[in-house]
C-alpha cells in the first residue's frame, strides 16, 4: 500500500487534530532584506571622472587601424575561423568562388609541409594506364595554419600568394 503524506494549506481543517491551520502574521510579512536592497548605481560617485575610461580612445583605435592598413581598400578582413585571430588586412576575393580570398600580406599565419593540388597526383599516359607523376611547380602549395590555434586556414602558391579557404571574412 501506497502511503501519501501531505500537510494542509493554511486555512484547511487539519484531519489529524480537526484544528483549522491558521496562516501567522510572521507568515505574510515580506522579508527585511528585499526591502533594503541598495542599487550598486546609489555607490557610484559622478562627481570624479572615471578611472578607465577615454572618451578619445575609439579615435585613436580608428587611427591605428588605418594606419595599419596603410590606407588601401580590401574586401574584407580575414579572421580564423576557430580562434577568430586576424589573419588578414588586405585580399581580394574571388570573383566566381566569393567565399575564397587571396593575398600577398597577411598576419598570424605559419606555412607548413609541402601539399599538391588535388587531382594533380596522377596523370594518364598516351596507353590509358596510370602512372605516378611529379606534381609541377604550378601544382605545388603549402599549407597555411593559424599561429594561434593551427588550424588549417588555406594555402600558398610558389609565387607566395595566400589563397584563404577556410575563413571569417568581414567588412573592411
Amino acid at each position: 500500500m501506497l502511503r501519501t503524506f501531505s500537510h494542509p494549506l493554511p486555512g484547511e481543517m487539519n484531519e489529524r487534530n480537526g484544528e483549522m491551520n491558521e496562516r501567522t502574521e510572521l507568515e505574510d510579512a515580506p522579508t527585511d532584506n528585499s526591502q533594503q536592497t541598495v542599487s550598486d548605481d546609489d555607490e557610484i560617485d559622478y562627481s570624479s571622472k572615471p578611472e578607465f575610461y577615454d572618451s578619445k580612445l575609439d579615435d585613436r583605435d580608428e587611427l591605428w587601424a588605418q594606419k595599419q592598413r596603410s590606407g588601401r581598400i580590401s574586401d574584407a578582413v580575414l579572421s580564423c575561423p576557430a580562434c577568430f585571430t586576424t589573419l588578414c588586412l588586405d585580399c581580394q576575393r574571388h570573383e566566381k568562388y566569393v567565399t575564397r580570398y587571396r593575398a600577398i600580406f597577411v598576419v598570424n599565419c605559419r606555412i607548413m609541409e609541402e601539399v599538391s593540388q588535388p587531382g594533380s597526383k596522377r596523370k594518364r599516359n598516351r596507353r590509358g594506364s596510370q602512372s605516378e607523376a611529379r606534381p609541377s611547380a604550378a601544382d605545388t602549395f603549402k599549407r597555411v595554419c593559424c599561429s594561434v590555434c593551427s588550424t588549417e586556414v588555406g594555402v600558398i602558391d610558389e609565387d607566395e600568394v595566400y589563397h584563404f579557404l577556410n575563413v571569417l571574412p568581414s567588412e573592411a
